[in-house]
């Protein structure tokens, strides 16, 4: 039966990989999961894994180039590095650079959420801690990455020591649960861990995005009822008080297993919650909404039908970009769609590049007003401009 499911969710999801959280081999090469980021200064810094290490490397010239990778763990251990489960990047208030990534364990499916930080551009790296107190061997993973207003260095991440609980009391249990918690000291040490709900997908990424208060807000794929795979919206809390979870989304996609997509998050200037999430109830489709949490999305679009996988969501000002991977005959394309009025109307979508290989998650990213897509392929790491 389950062989069924993962086969019929392949088909839904060209990216969805069976293997997703069971036992792994030491990788041979670069995997393709990979995040990126400007820096201040506009200096590009990209994160992968490779060969027991996740490796750092850096460009001047908007991709065009990359430096020598440097190793962030100096020890090699087993890393995830998957679209859905891949190491991630952030910078503190001085461009100090933080990574996280989730380090599989010997079990199926388990894992430990990793952090480490250079405080000198990467030149040096922390040796690698574990973030969470707990130290079961359970899942702790699918890791996101974030800094608030205030500097503090907040990780969330995937979390089955409930599930493990209640298997243990016979209860009932869908799913996982969502914990996250935070550095006060620039990543030297992180609180102990806060469970923010129970029952959310089992293996999609958790988008994270700062509000404009400096907070950090999560859009995740949640469990309502009997498998109802719709998203999740909250403020991670690090001031004391209670996180509040309020659905987000309501496509009502009735589904006994994780389809393997996560959502993209990304809050305006204006407060202007944009996202973008994928659901298969009767199609494949990507639909792009301004999150009211509580009530559907705001002006709510189909962004993409079959074949699109794995879209992003940026915005600058009022121009919002959304791109994503469309399978084809010979590979795949990467797909943009843009507005101009803040998410009111979107144009045609359009082709930016094409890899005849496999594909990473693509990653949209902005630098003075300027959008840049960093899409990993077979063929090495691209950073492509988007035109006006």
């Amino acid at each position: 039966m389950r062989h069924l499911l993962i086969t019929l969710l392949c088909l839904l999801s060209p990216s969805l990989s069976a293997h997703d959280g069971m036992h792994m081999d030491m990788p041979r090469g670069p995997e393709l999961g990979a995040s990126a980021a400007f820096d201040s200064h506009g200096r590009l810094y990209v994160v992968d894994a490779a060969d027991g290490h996740v490796r750092l490397r850096h460009s001047d010239d908007d991709g065009r180039t990359l430096s020598a990778p440097i190793e962030v763990n100096a020890v090699a251990e087993r890393i995830y590095a998957e679209g859905e489960n891949r190491p991630k990047l952030a910078f503190g208030p001085h461009d100090e650079i933080y990574v996280s990534w989730s380090q599989p364990r010997t079990a199926p499916w388990t894992g430990f959420v990793r952090f480490a930080r250079s405080t000198d551009r990467g030149e040096h790296f922390s040796e690698p801690l574990t973030v969470h107190h707990d130290r079961a061997e359970i899942t702790h993973r699918f890791d996101a990455l974030a800094v608030d207003g205030k500097g503090r260095i907040v990780i969330a991440w995937i979390d089955k020591r409930d599930l493990v609980a209640a298997d243990a009391a016979n209860k009932p249990y869908l799913g996982a649960a969502v914990y996250y918690s935070w550095s006060e000291d620039g990543g030297a040490s992180f609180v102990p861990e806060r469970k923010l709900v129970d029952q959310s997908c089992e293996c999609c990424r958790i988008a994270l995005a700062r509000t404009p208060d400096g907070h950090v807000a999560a859009f995740f794929r949640s469990i309502y009822g009997d498998n109802i795979r719709d998203h999740a919206y909250a403020v991670l809390r690090t001031d004391g008080q209670d996180s509040t979870v309020r659905r987000a989304t309501f496509s009502e996609w009735h589904i006994a297993g994780c389809p393997h997509h996560g959502p993209g998050l990304a809050i305006g200037a204006d407060g202007v919650r944009h996202a973008v999430w994928y659901e298969a109830k009767s199609a494949p489709t990507i639909h792009y909404g301004q999150l009211d949490p509580g009530h559907p999305p705001q002006h709510a679009t189909t962004i993409a039908a079959a074949g699109a996988s794995h879209a992003d969501v940026a915005v600058h000002g009022h121009t919002v970009w959304v791109v994503w991977n469309q399978v084809c005959a010979d590979g795949y394309t990467l797909m943009l769609r843009r507005s101009t009025d803040n998410g009111a109307h979107f144009d045609a979508e359009r082709a930016i590049a094409h890899s005849g290989g496999a594909v990473g998650s693509p990653q949209l990213l902005t630098k003075s007003g300027q959008a840049f897509v960093a899409w990993n392929t077979a063929q090495g790491f691209r950073l492509i401009g988007v035109a006006p």
